[in-house]
């Protein structure tokens, strides 16, 4: 009986450490992932021809600030003191330089004064590449 009782406890200990041999190996049991608190933010797909989407309807309507710089200089703080109405100030430019035309303060072309219905606006007359304007943000 004795032997029959050691049988049965060997048996036992057999059984769970098989079992937890197949627990360790079998595959994990697929848990359902949460749904994605923002959708798709990767937007459309491509096109099926394998081109990239070139939607850009999407930023057609923000507002950036474009400038339009006639020139600058340095002043010490006593100087810009002692200005007063009718005071000149001498800028970097010359007369019949062109224009910067800035967006956000990014130059992307240059331009010449012009006076539409007693408004004053900018012929542009040179754009700014791509590649130049990535090389001075480099700079």
């Amino acid at each position: 009986m004795a032997d029959n009782l050691l049988q049965t406890a060997t048996d036992d200990d057999w059984g769970a450490a098989l079992a937890e041999q197949a627990a360790a190996t079998a595959p994990p049991v697929a848990t359902p992932k949460p749904a994605p608190i923002f959708g798709n933010l990767a937007g459309p797909p491509a096109p099926a021809n394998g081109a990239p989407a070139q939607d850009i309807d999407f930023i057609l309507d923000i507002p950036v600030n474009l400038t339009v710089e006639l020139g600058r200089t340095k002043l010490p703080i006593r100087n810009v003191l002692q200005l007063a109405q009718g005071s000149v100030v001498e800028l970097a430019g010359l007369a019949g330089e062109p224009m910067d035309v800035l967006v956000n303060g990014c130059l992307i072309a240059q331009g010449e004064v012009v006076v539409v219905n007693e408004k004053f606006g900018i012929r542009l007359t040179d754009i700014i590449t791509p590649s130049e304007r990535i090389r001075k943000l480099n700079r």
